[in-house]
């Protein structure tokens, strides 16, 4: 969020959609008689970060093989540059407990 430069309260949301959403997850979560810290997600939501957890858990895996070997500044950059791009994407995806809330 940018840096807020008014005097009140912090800033909770990033805008006005970040706001609606977590309104209508509060809703949700109530009426299906939830606890306020439940997190729901869609079956597609949850598929794709469990698949994007699993390419950053093989570019992790393949990052420790290589360091066992003796591996070529090439191969190191390419396996690391494939960690990075696998951690990048992840990151997108960062919640924060008082933005959901």
């Amino acid at each position: 969020m940018p840096a807020q430069e008014s005097v009140g309260r912090p800033r909770l949301y990033c805008g006005q959609a970040c706001r609606q959403r977590a309104y209508e997850q509060r809703s949700a979560t109530a009426k299906a008689g939830l606890s306020a810290d439940v997190v729901l997600v869609t079956r597609a939501e949850l598929d794709g970060l469990q698949d994007r957890l699993y390419q950053l858990r093989c570019a992790i895996e393949d990052v420790q093989t290589l360091l066992t070997e003796k591996p070529t500044k090439a191969e190191l950059e390419r396996s690391l540059a494939e960690l990075v791009r696998s951690t990048g994407r992840l990151d997108r995806l960062w919640l924060n407990g008082k933005a959901a809330g």
